[in-house]
Order: structure tokens, then C-alpha cells, then sequence
């Protein structure tokens, strides 16, 4: 990866684009700590540690960085934008003008889908940042300073600016800088709170009261180190189906001939779907949290990111997500089209419906075993994480360091997927872009 970096930083136009994406992350970071007016972020901050991190609204504070726990202009991040994207494609498929504009549109097609994803993205700007503004009055903790009505448009105003200035950077990072824009930044939201995650291990490694919790801190760091190795491991895999070019003469000349194969990723689908998964599982929780209805039964084992049902829900989701990616991604019917085209075909299937049903079982089973790896990886810290917080809470009260270490320690799956995903993107997509600069050609 530092050899990656190095060699890249060599090419003027590619040192370009690294400065221009730093520069980006740098301006959102700066946005990140912006604070919203008449709000009282101390008081915020205090709340929600007492009350909103284990809840699912901790999962957003981690993809924002820390700023959704501190009100900050960027809190709502890329949220609304990643919600606003999983509507219009979901709509795609249901709208039957949709589906037109993005398969036969070309490219003023996907410039009109752009354009309705920006306006979904700022509406939905406006209803989280109203629900956040509720949520904040009904805390009865004193965090608004004003609830009067010009205070409350300036604090939605303000959070649905924010999510638009976020999803502006995002596309300028994907158009002028290195990699995915929305990727990039859920990256620096994740790694940002790495600081406070390794003075949470210190703690629980050091803690000497009641009983030892090194064992935990151990737990936590194989635990990462493996999901780690599973997460490189898989996103290389890939199942290669040979190919076979038949022979053409063309005048004095015989093309073709050679044998190829077809290669499939294993991960065909990348993040995507547990990021979609996590927002739609946790819309329920998220609604009940904005309106202040955090107890009872079916918050707690039914909505809470804690629950059972939380899990296999999020597993299902993930499941139908990784189904509809690879859907969107493969049609087996024009790639056999293609590969007849070209003159070739797989050994033992004749070209056509033959072929194209080979295509889509091999591809079903790698979307099933894609599947469960993603929910293996996305429920496995969920599964730890209440085992080990069983035992916490029954021997240090809520108000303890070592608690509230350990709570805040729980390993995210999600947040790994996204971390590695788009560490391992990012320089594929640099060695690329070195690879195209460095050939010469044909000519040469």
C-alpha cells in the first residue's frame, strides 16, 4: 500500500488528485466540528453518552465522526444521501420510467437520476434534521437554548445544508479526486474515532477493580485482526469460468482460438449492502429514538441494535441487498449474448439459453455465499458485543470508565467492512490509474 502511495505521489496528475482529495477530507473534517447555533453541545455530548450510545443513533455517530453526538453543521453526514440512493434504486425497479431513464437514458439519463437523488437527498435532510431538532426538545435536558420557532428553522436549516455540503464533496471526490466520494468519507468518519478507540483499549487492558478486563481487550483485538484477514481473503476470491474462442480465418489470417476464463468476484457486491441493511434495519429504532419512545418491549428486543430479532432481521436485509446488487451488477443473459458476439463459449454449454443459465446458477451461488460472509462479519461483533457486555454490566455500574470503555469498544462489523472495503479500493483504483499512465501503447 506505502509503495502504492509512493510511486503515485511520482505522477504529477496523480499527486494532483491525492492533494485534491486530502484537501476535501480536510475542508470536511473542518465542517464536522462547526457547532449548530443555540445549541448547548456540552450538555448534548452528556446526554448522549448517558443515554443514546448504545442505541442505534451510536451507529450514526460513527459513520458522521463523532459529529451527530456533537450537533455539529455536518452531523446529519452522508446519511440522507446513502438513504436517498437506496430509495431511487428501489424505485427503479417498481417505476417503469425510472427503469427507462437508467437503461436507456445514456448519460443525460443518469444525469436526470443524479439530479433526482440530490433533491431526495435534501428532502430527507430536512425531515432527519426536524426529527433531530424534536428529538433534542424532548430530551427535557436543556440542550436548545431557544425553542422558538426562528431558532428551530435555523437548526433544521442548518442540518440540512450540512447534508447537502456533504453530498457536494462526495461527488467532487469522485470526480476529480481518487476513489468513491461516499466511501472516502464514511472511511474518514470511521478512522477518525481510532484515538479514542485505542484510550478505550488502554483502559480495559489496565483496569485492576473488581475483576481483570484484559481478557476483553484481548478478545476485541483478535477479534478485529481476524475479521480483518477474513475481509482481505474474500475480497480477493473470485470464481473464474473458462472461456473458449473458437477459430475464425479471416483472408490469410486465424483469429481467436485461445482460452480465457470469465472471472466473478467473490464479493461481486462490495459494502454496499450492509450499508444499505444497517440503514433500513435501523430506521424503526431511529424513528422510536426521535420521538422519544425508547421503552417498552418492542424497543427493546424487537428494535434495539442489541436484539436477536435486530439480528436476523439485519442478516435477511443483507441477504436481499447482496441478491439485488448482483442483480443490477450481472445479466447472465447479456453476457452469453456478448460471449456469442465474440465467438466464444464455455466448454460443455452451447452459446445462448444454455450458457446464460450456467451464468446466473454459478452467480446464485456466489451471492449466497457472498451473503453469508457479509452476515457473518456484520452480526458476529454484534454477537460478542452482548456476551461481553452481559458480563460488564454485572460487575461495574453505567457510570464506571471500564463500562463505558467497553460499550464504546465494541467492535462495529459494518464499520471494518468499510474501513478495509475502502482501503483495498482505493489503491486498486491507483494502481490502475498508474497502470493506464505507464503503458505505451501499441505503437511503441
Amino acid at each position: 500500500m506505502f509503495t502504492t502511495l509512493r510511486n503515485a505521489w511520482s505522477i504529477p496528475e496523480l499527486r494532483k488528485k491525492l492533494i485534491f482529495t486530502a484537501l476535501i477530507m480536510l475542508l470536511y473534517r473542518i465542517g464536522n466540528v462547526v457547532p449548530v447555533p443555540y445549541i448547548n453541545g456540552d450538555a448534548l455530548v452528556y446526554y448522549f453518552n448517558q443515554t443514546l450510545s448504545g442505541t442505534i443513533l451510536g451507529l450514526y455517530n460513527a459513520m458522521s465522526g463523532s459529529a451527530f453526538s456533537q450537533a455539529t453543521v455536518l452531523a446529519l453526514s452522508i446519511q440522507p444521501y446513502i438513504n436517498a440512493s437506496i430509495i431511487i434504486q428501489l424505485l427503479t425497479i417498481a417505476i417503469p420510467a425510472l427503469e427507462r431513464l437508467q437503461k436507456d437514458g445514456g448519460e443525460e439519463g443518469k444525469k436526470k437520476l443524479n439530479m433526482i437523488t440530490r433533491l431526495t437527498t435534501i428532502g430527507l435532510g430536512l425531515l432527519m434534521g426536524w426529527a433531530y431538532y424534536m428529538m433534542l426538545i424532548n430530551s427535557g435536558a436543556g440542550i436548545i437554548t431557544d425553542d422558538g420557532f426562528l431558532a428551530a428553522v435555523v437548526i433544521i436549516l442548518a442540518f440540512t445544508a450540512g447534508s447537502a455540503v456533504v453530498m457536494w464533496l462526495g461527488e467532487q471526490i469522485t470526480e476529480h479526486g481518487i476513489g468513491n466520494g461516499i466511501s472516502m468519507i464514511l472511511f474518514a468518519n470511521i478512522i477518525s474515532r481510532l484515538p479514542a478507540s485505542i484510550n478505550d483499549l488502554f483502559v480495559i487492558f489496565f483496569n485492576t477493580e473488581k475483576a481483570p478486563t484484559w481478557w476483553i481487550g484481548v478478545i476485541e483485538v483478535v477479534l478485529s485482526a481476524a475479521l480483518i484477514v477474513l475481509i482481505v481473503f474474500v475480497n480477493d476470491a473470485e470464481r473464474r469460468i473458462p472461456v473458449q474462442y473458437a477459430k475464425r480465418v479471416v483472408g490469410r489470417k486465424v483469429y481467436g482460438g485461445q482460452n480465457t476464463n470469465l472471472p466473478i468476484k467473490v464479493s461481486m457486491t462490495g459494502v454496499m449492502p450492509v450499508i444499505f441493511a444497517s440503514s433500513i434495519a435501523s430506521l424503526p429504532a431511529t424513528i422510536c429514538t426521535f420521538g422519544g419512545w425508547t421503552k417498552g418491549w418492542w424497543y427493546e428486543n424487537v428494535f434495539s441494535a442489541d436484539s436477536w430479532i435486530y439480528a436476523i432481521c439485519y442478516f435477511l436485509l443483507i441477504f436481499f441487498f447482496s441478491w439485488f446488487y448482483a442483480s443490477i451488477q450481472y445479466d447472465p443473459v447479456e453476457i452469453s449474448n456478448n460471449l456469442k458476439k465474440n465467438g466464444g463459449f464455455i466448454p460443455g454449454f452451447r452459446p445462448g439459453k444454455p450458457t446464460s443459465d450456467f451464468i446466473k446458477k454459478v452467480i446464485n451461488k456466489i451471492v449466497i455465499f457472498g451473503a453469508v460472509y457479509l452476515g457473518i462479519v456484520a452480526l458476529l461483533p454484534i454477537i460478542s458485543g452482548n456476551l461481553i457486555n452481559a458480563y460488564v454490566d454485572g460487575l461495574f455500574a453505567s457510570t464506571h470508565e471500564v463500562y463505558a470503555a467497553v460499550h464504546a469498544m465494541a467492535i462495529g462489523g459494518t464499520s471494518v467492512i468499510i474501513v478495509v472495503s475502502v482501503a483495498l479500493e482505493t489503491v486498486k483504483a491507483l494502481e490502475a490509474q498508474m497502470l493506464m499512465r505507464h503503458y505505451k501503447g501499441f505503437l511503441d
